[in-house]
């Protein structure tokens, strides 16, 4: 049994996953759409696609369109979710989940009313080193867990420029401010998604962007912010304390690897540079670098990047590493010779979803989950504009049921 799925948003990114959603035989047709003319039109001629719809309000009233994949701009996710739910339509979403509490608590209301799946598609869900840590707290291995470190160390120059002029057009700078803090989920999410915990305070500090490139300025920014790096310290539930990195101008090989992680425990402690990875021991250090590596899957100058910035390519062409194969297992034969992207993960969070919408139940990176992951960075980001003051963390529990299983519904 196959379901249908509308794209929303024809552009950099949502290319590789129409092709993967397309190839996925618990999918149906696929159609696209896109505000700007012309854009669903070309990725349902380079990907195949069964068509076009003429906007997001179509694919919602159109009774033949099971479920919807959002690509769109990331300060317009959270009213979209709703929506989409609301009309009835299963719902992958691009990150981050939302930009405030309040459409955050939403979309958790959304789920919990309609019993429809969601499922917010954070990349590091899947990354090696969240993989290597996550079967290291199953053994044991770390002790207690006491200390965490996430990092996403994307440059401005590295991709996002271009990235930004793309989709937003003459008025980019305006939106190219974006707070680093509201992109929180690849450093939160590669932390949380291996580790049984969440965050319940935080104190942030923020560096005031002096550029002067007209970016990061609250004379040009839509969201009033001029913070370019921030670095956030927040505290656990149980005990414990993570600290989260999320810095755009920034000395940094972003294209090596732009999410990182360290994990400290009282008997084992796992730590990643730009090329390296160790897993310690009071007896030694062991280099666990060749377990992480991933296995590039297609060229840089492959026609299917052709209108990714070059600097953005290598998040786009990385396979499994070693550490995944347990997982790839499952994955579709089709998969054997499709891209995958973000060190791995692309193929199984797209995997994950079909799974969920198939059987009913509920995803990894579900609702409740993604709040963990998303409304952390929303609070540290209002510490930083109170000077660092500490805050604590709403948190809106455990999902009602457990990974895999069905999610009733309440109407």
């Amino acid at each position: 049994m196959t379901f249908s799925l509308g794209v929303v948003g024809a552009g950099q990114f949502s290319a590789h996953f129409a092709t993967l959603f397309q190839l996925h035989p618990g999918v149906g047709p696929v159609v696209a759409t896109d505000v700007l003319p012309g854009r669903a039109e070309k990725l349902v001629a380079e990907v195949g696609l069964a068509g076009t719809s003429p906007s997001f309000e179509a694919m919602l009233a159109d009774p033949t369109i099971d479920a919807v994949a959002l690509f769109t701009q990331r300060w317009t996710h959270g009213p979209l979710v709703v929506q989409a739910l609301r009309a009835g339509k299963h719902v992958y979403s691009a990150v981050p989940m939302a930009v405030s509490p309040d459409e955050i608590r939403a979309i958790v209301a959304a789920v919990e009313e309609t019993g429809l799946t969601y499922m917010m598609g954070e990349t590091s869900q899947y990354n090696p080193a969240t993989v290597f840590a996550r079967e290291k707290v199953a053994e044991g291995a770390f002790g207690r867990v006491f200390y965490l470190e996430g990092d996403y160390l994307h440059d401005m120059e590295q991709g996002f420029y271009d990235a930004y002029r793309f989709s937003g057009g003459e008025g980019w700078k305006a939106t190219a401010s974006y707070p680093p803090m509201w992109y929180p989920t690849h450093s939160i999410g590669g932390v949380l998604g291996a580790i049984p915990q969440h965050a319940v305070g935080v104190s942030c500090v923020g560096m005031h962007d002096d550029t002067g490139d007209g970016v990061f300025d609250t004379e040009v920014s839509m969201f009033d912010n001029d913070f370019s790096n921030m670095t956030a310290l927040f505290e656990l539930d149980g005990g414990g304390s993570m600290r989260i990195n999320e810095f755009r101008r920034v000395g940094y090989p972003s294209w090596t690897r732009e999410s990182r992680f360290r994990f400290f425990g009282t008997e084992g402690s796992f730590e990643q540079l730009a090329r390296t990875s160790v897993w310690q021991t009071a007896e030694g250090v062991e280099d666990v670098t060749e377990q992480l590596e991933t296995r590039a899957t297609m060229a840089l100058d492959d026609p299917r990047l052709t209108d990714v910035s070059p600097d953005l390519r290598g998040a786009f062409v990385s396979g499994h590493a070693p550490i995944h194969d347990r997982e790839a297992e499952r994955l579709p034969a089709e998969f054997a010779v499709a891209p995958n992207g973000h060190e791995g993960s692309h193929q199984l969070l797209v995997d994950d979803f079909v799974r969920a919408v198939s059987t009913r139940t509920l995803p990894t990176v579900n609702a409740w989950v993604a709040a963990r992951y998303t409304m952390p960075g929303q609070i540290a980001l209002e510490s930083a504009r109170r000077g660092g003051e500490r805050l604590p963390i709403p948190d809106l529990g455990d999902a009602p049921v457990a990974v895999g299983e069905r999610l009733p519904a309440t109407r």
